[in-house]
Order: C-alpha cells, then sequence, then structure tokens
C-alpha cells in the first residue's frame, strides 16, 4: 500500500534536485571560466582560501546547523501554533541571526589579518604577498557570509512550507555573477582575483531580494527583533550549538584541509578546490536535494509514529546509495578524462590537471559517507536531538585530523602530492561519521531497516560493474584526452558517459528494478 505523500516526497526531491542540478552545472561553467582565465596560480589560491572562509560559515549559519536547528522548531510552531505564533518566532529569530551575523562579519573584517594567517598560515610563512592578498580578498568576501546565511534562513521557511523550488534555484546567481566577473570583469583590476570577490558580494545581495516576493506571498517576510530571551529563540541556540560541529564535520573537514594545504607547493589549494567542486556536484544535486526535502517531513514524522519515521529514513538511504555508489564508482574512472574536457585550458596545465585527477579519485571514495550523513544527521535533528551527533562529530573531526598525518606525509614524501592525503583523510573520517550515525539511530530504536537490502545492493553492485566494463572497452579504442580538442573531448567524455548510464539503467531492469520502487511505501 502507498502512501498519498509518497509520490510527494519523490517529487519534491527531483524537483529540487533538478534546481540544484541546473545551479550545479553553472557552477561548473564557472569554474571552466576560473580554470581558463585564473587558472591554479598564486591569485587562485588567495581567492579560493578567502572565498572558503565565509562559504564554510554559510554552511554553519544558513545550510547546515542553523537550518537543521530551526526547521524542526518551525515545523512543531506550524503544527502547534496559530500563524501569529509562526510569525512571532520567525521575527525574533530573525533578528537575533542579524545582529550576530554583523558582529561578526565586522569583528573579521577589521581583523582579517588575523584570520587570514588562522586558515592560510602557510601563506604567512612562505609567500608574504599571498598572505596579504588573501587578507584583502577576505575582508571583500566576508559579508557574503551575512547575506548569504539570510538568504538561508529565508529558503529554510521556503523549504518548511513546501517551496523547495525557489531555494533550490537561488545559488545560480553566485554562478552566474562569479563567471562575469571572471570572464569580463577580471580584466579590469589590476588583480584578476578582486573582481572575482566583489563578485561574490554583489551575487549575495541578488539572492537574498530575489526570495523576498515569495515569502511575502506566504504573508511570513520577518520583521526582525531582537529578543534573546524569548524562548523559541533560546530553544533554536539550545539546538545549534551542538549541531554547529554534528552536520557541518566534513565542511570542519575540508577547512582543516585547506589550513594543511596551505603548507604544501602552490597550487594545491586549487587542486583540492577543483576536485572538491566535482565531487560536489552529485553532493550537491542529490544528496542535499533529498536531505532537504526529507527534513521537514522527518520532523512531521517523528509525531505520528517510530514505524512512519523509520520507513522515510530507510527511503532516504536507498535513494541517495542508488546515486552515490554508480557516482563514485564513474568519478574514480572517468576523473583525468572530465578534469581534461572541464579544466585544460588558458593557465591550467597537464600536471594541475593529474594532481587534481588523485584528488578526486580519493574524495570521491567517500561520496556515498558524505551524502548518507546529511540524510542520517537528519534523523536526529528532525528528532531535536543534536547531542549525539555532536559527538559522533567530535571523534570523526579528531580521526580526520590524525589520518591527515598518516596519509599527508607518505603521499607528499612519495608522489608529491600531499594534497591526495589531506581528500582521503576525509573521506575516511566521512565513513567513520556515517557508521556512528547509523549506529546510533539503530540503537535507540529511531530506524529498522526494512526488508530488501541485500538485493537492493547486489543490484547495484551488479549494474555498476556492467557500467564500468562498457566505459572501459570505449575507452580502449578513443585517443588520450591530452592530445584533443575540446570539441572532442566533450564528445568522447558524451559517449563514455552515455555508454555508463545505459549499462547501468538497462542492468537495473534487467534484474528487476522499477521505478515503482522509488517510492515511499508506508
Amino acid at each position: 500500500m502507498t502512501s498519498e505523500k509518497s509520490p510527494g516526497l519523490l517529487r519534491s526531491s527531483v524537483i529540487v534536485s533538478a534546481m540544484t542540478m541546473l545551479s550545479r552545472v553553472l557552477g561548473l561553467a564557472r569554474d571552466v571560466v576560473f580554470a581558463r582565465y585564473i587558472g591554479a596560480e598564486a591569485n587562485a589560491d588567495a581567492f579560493f582560501v578567502a572565498f572558503k572562509v565565509p562559504n564554510f560559515l554559510r554552511r554553519l549559519f544558513a545550510e547546515g546547523a542553523f537550518s537543521q536547528a530551526f526547521v524542526p522548531v518551525l515545523s512543531e510552531y506550524r503544527a502547534n501554533g496559530s500563524q501569529a505564533a509562526v510569525q512571532h518566532f520567525i521575527d525574533r529569530v530573525a533578528g537575533c541571526l542579524g545582529v550576530s551575523l554583523i558582529v561578526l562579519c565586522s569583528i573579521v573584517v577589521l581583523a582579517s589579518p588575523v584570520f587570514t594567517a588562522l586558515v592560510g598560515f602557510g601563506f604567512y610563512l612562505h609567500d608574504p604577498a599571498k598572505f596579504w592578498l588573501t587578507s584583502d580578498l577576505l575582508r571583500i568576501t566576508f559579508p557574503y557570509l551575512f547575506l548569504i546565511s539570510l538568504t538561508g534562513f529565508a529558503g529554510a521557511i521556503l523549504n518548511s512550507y513546501d517551496r523547495f523550488a525557489i531555494p533550490a534555484i537561488t545559488p545560480v546567481f553566485l554562478n552566474i555573477s562569479l563567471i562575469f566577473a571572471a570572464a569580463i570583469a577580471s580584466s579590469w583590476f589590476s588583480e584578476p582575483a578582486m573582481a572575482l570577490a566583489w563578485g561574490v558580494i554583489i551575487a549575495g545581495s541578488i539572492q537574498l531580494l530575489f526570495q523576498v516576493p515569495f515569502l511575502l506571498r506566504l504573508g511570513l517576510l520577518p520583521h526582525p527583533k531582537v529578543d534573546w530571551q524569548d524562548e523559541s529563540v533560546r530553544k533554536v541556540l539550545r539546538l545549534m550549538a551542538p549541531a554547529m560541529f554534528g552536520v557541518s564535520v566534513s565542511q570542519i573537514n575540508l577547512l582543516f584541509d585547506t589550513i594543511l594545504a596551505s603548507l604544501l607547493p602552490t597550487g594545491s589549494v586549487s587542486w583540492l578546490y577543483f576536485s572538491d567542486r566535482l565531487v560536489e556536484l552529485p553532493l550537491g544535486v542529490f544528496g542535499v536535494g533529498i536531505a532537504t526535502v526529507v527534513l521537514p517531513n522527518l520532523s512531521r514524522d517523528f509525531a505520528k509514529g517510530a514505524e512512519r519515521f523509520s520507513q522515510t529514513l530507510d527511503w532516504a538511504m536507498r535513494m541517495v546509495l542508488l546515486i552515490a555508489l554508480p557516482a563514485t564508482a564513474a568519478l574514480i574512472f572517468l576523473a583525468d578524462p572530465i578534469l581534461y574536457t572541464l579544466f585544460q585550458y588558458g593557465k591550467t596545465t597537464t600536471s594541475d590537471v593529474l594532481m587534481s585527477g588523485m584528488s578526486l579519485k580519493a574524495y570521491a571514495i567517500g561520496l556515498s559517507a558524505f551524502m548518507l550523513i546529511k540524510i542520517l544527521a537528519s534523523g536526529f535533528f528532525s528528532r531535536q536531538d543534536t547531542r549525539t551527533p555532536v559527538k559522533i562529530g567530535i571523534i570523526a573531526m579528531v580521526a580526520n585530523m590524525v589520518l591527515n598525518v598518516v596519509f599527508v606525509l607518505p603521499f607528499y614524501f612519495w608522489f608529491q602530492a600531499g594534497h591526495v592525503g589531506l581528500a582521503l583523510a576525509t573521506s575516511m573520517s566521512a565513513f567513520l561519521n556515517a557508521a556512528l550515525l547509523f549506529r546510533g539511530l539503530r540503537q535507540c530504536g529511531a530506524y529498522t531497516p526494512l526488508a530488501g537490502w541485500a538485493v537492493f545492493i547486489g543490484r547495484i553492485g551488479v549494474s555498476i560493474t556492467v557500467m564500468l566494463i562498457g566505459m572501459w572497452v570505449l575507452q580502449t579504442q578513443l585517443k588520450p584526452f591530452a592530445e584533443l580538442t575540446w570539441l572532442v573531448r566533450c564528445f568522447q567524455l558524451a559517449g563514455l558517459v552515455v555508454i555508463g548510464g545505459l549499462g547501468f539503467l538497462l542492468s537495473l531492469v534487467l534484474l528487476g528494478f522499477r521505478l515503482r520502487d522509488l517510492r515511499l511505501s508506508h
């Protein structure tokens, strides 16, 4: 038997994934433009670090800890209170969030050299010019945190009312702005990276303003009021404080990678950036997309009983693995062809591609874990349990720091590729994080796996094997990507992707998988 909301979950996930896919494709176009006009030179490293800091905190204040704390409480107010109570809650959260962001942004802008030294310590030691450029760029990019966090706040409200498409398409404006900045505006500045920094600020303003009409339509446009003693604000803060670690561990690990990468040879930050961006495509499109839809549904299901909650969680994990497992295999197999096709032009060299390809494979290993963390963490936060994920997050962070040392030194001395060790450590710590989250949900009785997992994984495994064989056979007939023009590279890569995708999908169908299997049953 099927529930009325089952197709809604699937349909909402598809809508969010489609909108996010558009944004991510433009993001890849943005990175292609970066590679052509900026390359992996010192100024590129400076911008990526200056942009990574507010972007990292955005995951905490907007999409990560804040959203995971805010959405369940808002869902509770919707279920138990009036529209006036919801508006009261939104107004006070908006006021407290806005004031906090203004204070934080002011401190960082005024003391940017100090914060630059924290995240780019290697620049300070080995390249003072790069260090001061990063500091100047950070002064421009950091106020983006204020704009994008309020954008995320607006998006969380819209998601809670099942308006998923608007928040999902909003990142498009960042990519369009940065493409314009790199391809056109960079020629207006003596330092091209400055154009990118200003592009970030312009994009943040557009993203925030874009949400306003849709909040007005819901009648929930915030009228900020600062009231730290309000019980609803205090409840969000209680949930948010530990959630800042629990839901964003992978981002904290990536920030540690950036700090360590600044100590490695020039280009290391950029190599990690390009490879991370490609892993972010399936993670952002499907992992974040499904988690975005599942969180408010899990919050509602929790009030309706453990069985309904467990079934929704089971469905979400299957959906994630259906995408993550073949994506992992494809990214590892096609790492170099993808990087050659997208980035090896202008200032980006063959060496840059090979170095990025190694870290892409290392990041891809952890893709399933990265995506599962999004779902499993939602399982805790929808139950307003933020303490368990933070404990697990701290364990994973410590493991990542230890693994950084274990992996970076061998890769650096044996292969002159220490950045690969950073990526591999991040992947391994993500598996630990996901495993501990899974065990926690099982032990507390919140999740009981439904029947059919062995058959499900077996079908995917056989289909991935067929996919890889098909791509390997075709690749033996193709010319090396390094020798080809852009257009021929595109055709060859498209051919490999089509053959692999068809092989995977046809195998699934022949093994008995049907579209109805994607629907959630209650």
